[in-house]
């Protein structure tokens, strides 16, 4: 076996049968970390996104925060409820794609899809730079080679996402309710410290102050607000990507689906409130740059939200804190594993419909699809790269293509509801229809909503971006397609369309000089009982010709030898002359040219060798009415290649 099969068994595995597929389902409990990893790691940098916002007015504006809180709160509920519509309505796996593609027209399900994409490489971005940040602020060693440590997570979640969903799957199950448990405590033990034994929790920042960028009142003062309430809602992140993912839950799909967004809902706004509280009453100060932060030790870059709240309630007790910024910074590395489920599932079912290139639809030999999990990998490092891993640099162009989603979506969920309303009969699915339609109309007015006030407050602080690459990768995806419908109509046969056999067949073997694979392909063009057999030379060395003229003559080859003349030394543009004058003159013949070609077992043979056959290969392709055959000879080499062969 090639050394290259073995590394894909190490790190990938070994493949698996098609009719292994039904094993790759999902139970809930394992559904929940793979489909809601995302959400639920939102919670660890959500309330510090609000508070990096409010603190450009200083520390008096974070009272705004428990009303933003709240404000997010709504709103995810509203998602939830909504998207619980979707999985029961649409339960095979396009989400809101299928669902706005259906009800709005398929331009509109390309423009939602465009969006989906360029979230889902936010997502992984996103999630392993929050990570880096959080490991960060306990190793400094971290801090200082992020970058290169977010795409080490990139790399890992890659190799682990190739094994399969479900092997994946129970891998991350382990981190994200460790993270779950890890949070909860952390909440639960703050209150019994305040509530039983009355002590007052304060974080390393609580001392400190923050320098106002400047004086906020008014308008100023509702925009700062919107901004960090539109911040706060990248705590939404991740909810549609169960919907996506209702392929992959175990049977009943769509109520095993709702019913997992249901927990998600309830785990991670208990979680976002808890936080958010300890924040405010722990007084954790942060500040968008480091010298905006007075009484911050030189040199020593801001701890991150958590990892201060779990430093104050746990009394700077090194180890409980640990545990919380190892568990937070594993779980914002895997909610990349949210992204990794519905791009490549996402991926398939576009390129099912010809947006996108073929190669995305089908599965790996793990049952994955492994060109989807791949691409994704390389668009996220490249960004990664690209932003040096900078959390509040990438966090402006999240949160948008989500919201474009959100609200197509509920907007033709409410189309879909009206459609059955007005055929249906039967008066207690009446009644069911309404009052999910009613669900969904609400839904519509708050994602609408907030996806305004994120347009506004984050266009210019780097939205812009995504507002301009969701209507290019749109364009790109709509020029894929009229390509494969180009090509699809060329090649449809109709009816009436009968096969023409040519009216003759006019072979070319290519010599250089007389040797078993030329003797070989002299052979094959024989037996192939053409009406013309011709072999050709090009004669780039009149001595060498000349021997060959002499050789081919005392062999008495039963072929006809024609010599073209070359004075420029050339080999390819005397063979396509001669073969498209024979086109020429005979247009309804159908032209073979069979190519002796070298087998070699290394590379680096392969370059020695074939270089004038490829290059004439990649010519005629190109040329009506020819076809080229290569007539391989195996050299001794290639030998150990085949004995490596399972």
């Amino acid at each position: 076996m090639p050394v290259s099969d073995v590394l894909k068994r190490v790190f990938v595995g070994r493949a698996l049968h098609s009719e292994r597929l039904q094993e790759t389902e999902l139970p809930k409990r394992i559904a929940l970390p793979v489909f809601a990893s995302d959400a639920l790691s939102s919670n660890a940098y959500a309330t510090q996104e609000i508070l990096l916002v409010l603190s450009l007015g200083g520390f008096a504006l974070y009272s705004y925060g428990p009303w933003i809180a709240l404000g997010v709160a709504i709103v995810y509920f509203t998602v939830i409820a909504s998207y619980r519509q979707n999985v029961h309505a649409y339960p095979s796996g396009g989400g809101d794609y299928e669902v706005v593609s259906t009800n709005l027209g398929p331009n509109w399900g390309v423009f939602v899809a465009s969006a989906l994409l360029i979230d889902y490489v936010l997502t992984v971005a996103v999630s392993i730079s929050a990570a880096v940040a959080n490991l960060g602020s306990i190793i400094p060693f971290v801090d200082k080679h992020n970058v290169w440590f977010a795409v080490g997570f990139i790399i890992l979640i890659t190799l682990l996402n190739l094994r399969g969903v479900k092997e994946s799957g129970a891998f991350f199950a382990i981190p994200v309710y460790l993270f779950i448990l890890s949070i909860f405590i952390m909440i639960g033990w703050s209150m019994i410290e305040m509530f039983v034994m009355g002590q007052t929790l304060l974080a390393e920042s609580a001392g400190w102050e923050i320098v106002a960028e400047n004086t906020f009142a008014g308008a100023a003062l509702v925009f700062l607000v919107a901004r960090a309430f539109s911040s706060g809602t990248t705590a939404l992140t991740g909810i549609e990507a169960v919907a996506n993912g209702v392929p992959s839950f175990k049977k009943p799909k769509s109520k095993n689906a709702a019913t997992t967004l249901l927990l998600l809902g309830v785990i991670s706004m208990t979680m976002f409130a808890g936080i958010t509280w300890l924040a405010l009453k722990t007084q954790v100060k942060v500040a968008e740059f480091d010298t905006d932060l007075i009484g911050l030790p030189a040199g020593q870059p801001q701890k991150t939200v958590i990892v201060q709240i779990a430093d104050a309630v746990f009394h700077h007790t090194r180890i409980p804190t640990l545990i919380i910024a190892i568990a937070t910074a594993t779980i914002l590395a895997l909610a990349a594993n949210t992204a990794f489920n519905g791009f490549p599932v996402m991926g398939s079912v576009l390129a099912k419909d010809g947006y996108l290139p073929r190669q995305l639809h089908t599965r790996g030999d793990r049952l994955a699809f492994s060109n989807g999990i791949l691409t994704l990998a390389g668009l996220a490092a490249l960004l990664v790269i690209i932003y040096q891993a900078d959390v509040s640099g990438l966090i402006q162009l999240y949160i948008i293509g989500v919201f474009v989603s959100f609200t197509l979506s509920q907007i033709g969920m409410v189309r879909h509801w009206n459609r059955h309303l007005r055929t249906e009969e039967d008066q207690k699915e009446r009644r069911r229809m309404v009052r999910s339609r009613l669900i969904n109309s609400f839904g519509l007015v708050m994602t609408g909503t907030v996806l305004i006030i994120v347009l506004v407050t984050k266009f210019t602080k780097g939205a812009w971006i995504v507002v301009v690459a969701i209507p290019i990768i749109y364009l790109l995806m709509k020029a894929v397609h009229r390509h494969y419908e180009t090509v699809r109509n060329e090649m449809m046969t109709f009816g009436d369309v009968k096969v023409t056999l040519p009216a003759r067949v006019h072979v070319i073997v290519l010599v250089s000089k007389i040797h078993k694979p030329t003797l070989r392909a002299l052979s094959y063009a024989r037996a192939s009982r053409p009406t013309v057999l011709e072999a050709v030379t090009v004669d780039v060395d009149p001595e060498e010709t000349a021997t060959l003229r002499r050789e081919w003559e005392r062999q008495a080859i039963p072929v006809t030898l024609k010599v073209l003349a070359s004075p420029y030394r050339e080999i390819t543009r005397p063979v396509l002359d001669y073969v498209q004058s024979l086109r020429k003159e005979h247009p309804q013949d159908l032209v073979t040219v069979f190519i002796p070609e070298y087998v070699v077992g290394h590379w680096w043979e392969q370059l020695l060798h074939n270089q004038s056959a490829l290059r004439l290969k990649s010519r005629l392709l190109f040329t009506p009415g020819v076809m080229v055959t290569s007539v391989p000879y195996q050299l001794t080499s290639s030998e150990q290649v085949l004995d490596r062969e399972p």
